[in-house]
């Protein structure tokens, strides 16, 4: 696969007016497609495996709050990249999930084409689906390269995206608590 990625690299070089010859570009197809593979990793991923059985039983059932994960995506639209953090608290009903699966989780769904708005939808909907906690709470913050490099070109924006399930989508004071703990 790498072999035709770097193929399609080296047409688009070609296309762009550039000479995929030139001393400086002679391996960029293949550098391109090695990037481009593993900023989708994500694909060949699954939450079983990223998991691999790190969920174990706890009475905990207060607030667990996992802030300021790094990620690094791409833009599904443009194929450029929003980077970012996200924070992930979840509501424990009898399990915990081991705390580096919350970074394994976002750099898995970070690491495929896609919007904002849907990969913290995936983040939630899959600490949910492990942890089945009494709720899930997730917050994306994110600078996207396709409006500060191209288009609008703004480069002071940035986009905030949340989901909430079960008890802080229901419980005002709940969310309340996270908003606070994560600004």
């Amino acid at each position: 696969m790498s072999d035709d990625i770097a193929e399609h690299y080296r047409q688009i070089i070609s296309a762009l007016g550039e000479d995929p010859n030139r001393e400086g570009l002679r391996d960029t197809p293949k550098r391109a497609a090695k990037a481009m593979q593993f900023l989708n990793a994500g694909y060949t991923q699954s939450l079983d495996e990223i998991i691999n059985g790190a969920v174990f039983e706890s009475q905990t059932d207060e607030m667990v709050l996992v802030k300021d994960i790094e990620l690094y995506s791409m833009c599904e639209h443009h194929l450029l990249p929003f980077i970012g953090k996200c924070h992930i608290a979840y509501l424990p009903n009898g399990k915990v999930l081991g705390l580096s699966k919350f970074a394994r989780i976002v750099d898995m769904f970070a690491r495929r084409m896609q919007i904002q708005e849907n990969l913290t939808r995936q983040i939630a909907e899959a600490v949910q689906d492990v942890t089945q906690a009494k709720g899930v709470a997730v917050v994306i913050e994110a600078r996207h390269l396709c409006m500060m490099m191209r288009g609008v070109e703004k480069q002071n924006s940035s986009m905030t995206s949340s989901v909430m399930l079960g008890g802080f989508r229901k419980n005002q004071a709940t969310r309340q608590e996270f908003l606070m703990l994560i600004s």
